[in-house]
């Protein structure tokens, strides 16, 4: 953990707004900008970044002296999952606590080396896994994923006011599935409504980093295992995930918040 410059949460209120194709795309775009970067799966009931890295069923992190867990690589980035220690169709029948404990132990058992960033794929919501992440390290921020849809939005609201609850800078929203072009005619039209991610982040006093349109090949791209910055790095839509990691680049380095969490020095002595 300590080898680790920030640490970037990517987070929603709810699900299927798409967080994990948005914090994968991230993570790569990173990468294309010259970092170290790595990827953690935090999604412990619903872990998805297996299948969209590419990495076969079954595959298991290798050990190191009976403590530690080697990160998987995948397209240059060092990942965690709870998909490696377990099988795609075993349930996480878990409560809270032992959700929070695996994420424990895949934050501060694996290891990482030298990042500059360790991207987490947060789980919908705003519950216990969102507590200890916050508890364990120190995030340098948050980014909020959203679609333009009122719904969606309310609980985008709910996921800032979180975040800023346990002092968790936001660093800015992404709008997934903003607009839908027709690939025969190139009619364009706003399926979940328009310029949402742009009033929350007007609201809020925070950077709109990018509106991501509803296309077929970021769904084909990433259920293939080729996340859309790598299968199609000249795409437009490749170019707006760099945009966005450039601008949350440009913030982190400027405000020189680290990763590590500050602990007071404990000594212990007869008296």
């Amino acid at each position: 953990m300590n080898k680790i410059k920030y640490i970037i949460a990517v987070a929603s209120g709810k699900g299927g707004v798409g967080k994990s194709t948005t914090a994968v795309n991230l993570a790569l775009a990173l990468q294309v900008l010259g970092a170290r970067v790595g990827l953690l799966d935090a999604d412990i009931y619903g872990p998805s970044q297996q299948r969209m890295l590419g990495i076969a069923e079954g595959t298991r992190p290798e050990q190191k002296d009976g403590q530690w867990l080697l990160p998987v690589m995948a397209h240059g980035l060092k990942t965690m999952s709870m998909a490696y220690l377990s099988s795609e169709r075993t349930p996480m029948v878990w409560r809270g606590p032992m959700a929070g404990g695996a994420l424990v132990q895949m934050l501060e058992q694996t290891l990482w080396g030298e990042l500059d960033y360790l991207v987490i794929d947060m789980p919908p919501g705003t519950g216990d896994i969102q507590l200890t992440l916050s508890q364990k390290a120190t995030v340098a921020g948050a980014v909020i994923v959203t679609t333009p849809q009122d719904i969606a939005l309310l609980d985008a609201q709910k996921g800032i006011e979180m975040f800023r609850k346990v002092d968790v800078p936001i660093l800015g929203i992404i709008e997934n599935m903003a607009v839908h072009v027709c690939s025969q005619c190139g009619h364009a039209e706003h399926i979940f409504g328009s310029a949402g991610g742009e009033r929350v982040a007007r609201e809020y006093g925070v950077p709109l980093l990018a509106s991501l349109p509803l296309t077929l090949a970021i769904r084909e791209q990433t259920d293939a295992g080729t996340p859309t910055v790598v299968a199609a790095p000249e795409a437009a839509e490749s170019g707006l995930y760099v945009d966005a990691a450039r601008a949350i680049q440009a913030t982190l380095e400027g405000s020189g918040d680290g990763a590590v969490q500050s602990f007071p020095n404990i000594s212990i002595s007869d008296d």
